[in-house]
């Protein structure tokens, strides 16, 4: 496997010494608690009163501020100093905010992170261990009795929707705008947008370039959603529906029209490769030689930053344990190895578009 020369130095070197190493294991074994203490903090609103109160505040104050107990508040506070969010004053009374908790507090990426991880992935990652041995999201279990969470989107807890969403969204929305520009280099009269969700991108699109159709393909489920969402929103009558169960192998891609792109943002790290084979086989099926996909995608092994790939391989576990059992964030190589499996041949690369997406551009062989 080709590593990004960053990721390649975080795998080969080890320079921590045995107690480093040790606080690192103790860290990873308590996580779980580190998370939900660092969460009720933000949540209780303790490190903001940190944040907006000079020389910080005593364990009474904040005790009167929050209205919650002196237990409470000193087992949250001592965990706090411990994980390093918070620090003593040199009084040794006034506890202060540090520098990880301001990025805790205020940072928008780690807020979207811990949202979709404690309403989203807390509860079902318990059942990490039978996903991976059994290839299905067990832990999607205690929401509800569907084979993936895309099914049952529509019908989860409002805040878990919410969180879903915001992570989604988040990550995705941030790559739009040099998105449109790379579509858009070219003429396009038709968009095919496959898993288009509740049609951010296509409103993007329809707003951005005043002739172009978007159809939207998605689950009938979701073209429903996005119905609602792009109700009366301008452009709205040039995005139209394409209800489709793509896991059916059967179920063609539509053939109404020459679709110039067919647009995959974000979508295909929902399946597995076979499933990604069959996907884009289909696709490669309704298209000529001036048709092109364009398979945006955050592929771990192409970001900048060794943070980015964390986060993102430690996504693939929502994967595993909540959304379908089967898929992952993908190593680009691994996606274009399926892609030239599936008749079809990787034209180009253009990355760093947003927080770390990149667009592969894909051609028919």
């Amino acid at each position: 496997m080709n590593l990004s020369p960053i990721l390649e130095k975080a795998y080969s070197e080890d320079k921590l010494t045995a107690r480093e190493a040790q606080r690192k294991a103790e860290w990873i074994a308590f996580g779980p608690v580190v998370f939900q203490a660092s969460r009720i903090m933000v949540k209780w609103g303790i490190l903001e009163m940190l944040r907006n109160t000079d020389g910080g505040l005593t364990m009474s104050e904040i005790v009167e501020r929050t209205g919650k107990t002196p237990y409470a508040i000193k087992v949250l506070l001592e965990a706090s100093l411990c994980i390093g969010t918070v620090v003593l004053a040199e009084d040794r009374e006034h506890f202060l905010l540090t520098k990880t908790g301001w990025c805790l507090l205020t940072d928008a990426l780690t807020r979207v992170n811990m949202a979709f991880n404690h309403d989203v992935n807390y509860e079902g990652w318990f059942k990490l261990e039978e996903s991976l041995e059994e290839g299905r999201p067990v832990g999607l279990e205690h929401f509800g009795d569907w084979p993936t969470v895309y099914e049952g989107l529509s019908s989860l807890p409002p805040q878990v929707q919410q969180s879903w969403f915001g992570f989604d969204h988040f990550y995705s929305d941030n790559s739009f705008a040099q998105a449109l520009e790379t579509v858009f280099a070219q003429k396009v009269d038709n968009l095919l947008d496959v898993g288009g969700n509740t049609g951010r991108w296509a409103l993007q699109c329809v707003g951005y370039n005043p002739d172009v159709h978007v159809t939207i393909m998605d689950l009938p489920q979701q073209i429903g959603l996005m119905k609602n969402f792009t109700n009366g929103k301008p452009g709205a009558d040039r995005i139209s529906g394409y209800g489709i169960n793509l896991l059916d192998k059967n179920a063609p891609f539509p053939t109404d029209k020459h679709y110039d792109i067919i647009w995959m943002s974000q979508f295909l790290d929902c399946f597995g490769e076979d499933e990604i084979e069959s996907i884009l086989s289909r696709a490669a099926a309704v298209m000529d030689g001036k048709s092109r996909i364009y398979i945006m995608e955050t592929f771990w092994d192409r970001q900048k930053y060794e943070l980015a790939a964390f986060c993102l391989t430690m996504t693939s576990l929502y994967f595993t344990a909540i959304a379908n059992g089967t898929s992952k964030m993908y190593h680009s190589d691994d996606m274009a190895r399926v892609v030239n499996r599936a008749g079809l041949k990787v034209e180009r690369i253009v990355d760093n578009l947003g927080f770390g997406h990149s667009i592969m551009v894909c051609a028919k062989q």
